[in-house]
């Protein structure tokens, strides 16, 4: 059971163990998406397919007839990869060996639906990810096996994610079969250091210029690729594709203000605390360019106030 993108090599893994027989996969329907709106099927359909294997596209796991097709399958185990969906209690106690769930973290911290970008917005050093049996709350499971991972402080939340996961997908081919075969257990967490990620919003990534160039520059990174870092300007929005802080620069001009800075970072923007450089923009309706591209086109950009008061 899983959606996007970044879980299909762990769909792959598992469809090459020579002693798995992938019986099925469960994705959410396919969506309109673009500007055309045409209906686009999740990646793991489309693996899946490519793959050979049935896919299965409810709009819920609670339908009498929904259960019915899962226990038709007759799963020993059910492998669970960022689905998006809560499984109920009968899903959960339909494959003997339980409902196993990769999830981006160490848990137990950062459960919840957003744990890469909030490792990265906490300036984690380490992060990694789990194995964990499935239980009715969230990510509150026991945890089968975990691999650990050091963050250099330039990954993106998207990059990070496909990283994390690749390594849950070799996390996952080598325990399932330890695991079905009784040689692994599962250990609870110890909910006294839980922590808990939130869902983000559109509006998280809109720039507060009153913050210090290093937050924006890690929110910058951690909503990337959504719901990403923006600005406004002449009521148009803004994103702020790739931005250095340049923290040990004085900070002119109110915050917001935007500067000419040096040949390698042609424009700079006043924060709480630094300078920000950014160095890679997309004004709505046109490509992303170079901060020295989009001068080139826009050069009354310098001395104008990036605010936030315009309607996205």
């Amino acid at each position: 059971m899983g959606t996007p993108q970044p879980v299909v090599p762990a769909l792959e893994r598992l469809h090459a163990l020579p002693d798995v027989e992938l019986v099925a996969a469960v994705t959410p329907p396919d969506r309109e998406r673009g500007r055309g709106r045409q209906p686009a099927p999740p990646p793991v359909k489309e693996a899946s397919l490519r793959l050979g294997v049935p896919v299965l596209q409810p709009e819920s796991l609670r339908s009498q007839r929904v259960r019915d097709q899962l226990t038709e399958f007759a799963p020993d185990v059910i492998v669970v990869a960022a689905y998006g969906k809560f499984l109920p209690p009968p899903v959960l106690e339909l494959p003997p060996h339980g409902c196993l769930n990769l999830h981006p973290s160490l848990l137990p911290r950062y459960r919840g639906p957003s744990p890469v970008a909030t490792a990265i917005l906490e300036s984690e050093d380490i992060t990694g990810v789990s194995l964990m049996l499935l239980d009715q709350g969230m990510d509150t499971g026991p945890v089968i096996a975990q691999l650990q991972l050091a963050l250099s402080g330039d990954e993106t939340a998207g990059d990070l994610t496909d990283t994390l996961f690749a390594l849950g997908a070799d996390l996952l081919a080598d325990s399932i079969g330890p695991w079905t075969r009784g040689e692994l257990s599962a250990t609870p967490q110890d909910d006294s250091l839980a922590t808990v990620s939130r869902k983000l919003e559109r509006t998280d990534g809109l720039a507060d210029w009153t913050l210090p160039a290093s937050t924006l520059a890690r929110r910058c990174r951690a909503y990337t690729p959504w719901p990403g870092l923006y600005t406004h300007w002449q009521d148009r929005t803004i994103k702020l594709l790739e931005v250095t802080p340049l923290n040990e620069q004085s900070t002119p001009g109110q915050p917001g203000t935007v500067h000419s800075g040096p040949p390698d970072a042609p424009i700079v923007v006043s924060t709480g605390d630094g300078l920000l450089a950014l160095r890679r923009l997309q004004l709505e309706g046109r490509r992303p360019v170079s901060a020295r591209e989009f001068l080139a086109g826009y050069p009354d950009f310098i001395g104008s106030v990036l605010g936030d008061h315009q309607t996205i």
